[in-house]
C-alpha cells in the first residue's frame, strides 16, 4: 500500500502534477521528470512497514512538489554512519533475517553501537532476475 502511494506521488499525484522518474524499478516515459535515486527503503514501524524513496540531491525540500496524498510525507534525513550488508536474491523475510543476523554479528564484533532502526534497501525492479537483484540492510551505528 505504501509503495503504491509513493509511486502515485512520483507519477504526478502532487500539487505541481510533476512526474518524478525513478531510476529503478519504474520504466520511463517522455515528459518533464525529476530523476530519482535508488534505493527504495523499508523500515519496520510496529507491525507495519514504512516505505521510502530517495530523491536526488539536486532538489531541496523547497523544490520538491507537494504531495496530494496526506499520507505521503517529504522529510530530509541527516547524514549518518551506516553499517551495511549487501546481498542478491529475492525479497523475502527469511533472506532479510539471515543477512540482518550476519550484520548484527559484525556490528558487535566491531564494537559499534546501534543508533537507529534497520533499513531494508532494494535497488531493482521486481522483474529483475533474482541473481541480479541488489539488496542491502543498513543499520545506523556510532562508535
Amino acid at each position: 500500500m505504501a509503495f503504491r502511494r509513493l509511486f502515485g506521488y512520483i507519477s504526478g499525484d502532487n500539487r505541481a502534477q510533476t512526474k518524478i522518474a525513478m531510476t529503478a524499478p519504474v520504466s520511463q516515459r517522455p515528459s518533464e521528470k525529476i530523476a530519482m535515486t535508488a534505493p527504495v527503503g523499508q523500515q519496520k514501524s510496529g507491525n507495519r512497514w514504512v516505505v521510502s524513496f530517495m530523491m536526488p540531491a539536486s532538489y531541496s525540500m523547497d523544490t520538491l512538489p507537494v504531495p496530494d496524498d496526506p499520507q505521503v510525507r517529504l522529510r530530509q534525513v541527516p547524514a549518518r554512519r551506516m553499517a551495511a550488508v549487501r546481498y542478491s536474491g529475492f525479497w523475502s523475510e527469511k533472506s532479510y533475517q539471515k543477512n540482518k543476523l550476519k550484520l548484527d554479528s559484525w556490528i558487535q564484533k566491531e564494537s559499534l553501537v546501534v543508533s537507529g532502526e534497520p533499513i531494508w534497501a532494494r535497488y531493482n525492479s521486481p522483474f529483475s532476475v533474482w541473481f541480479f537483484r541488489r539488496n542491502e540492510i543498513l543499520i545506523p551505528v556510532s562508535k
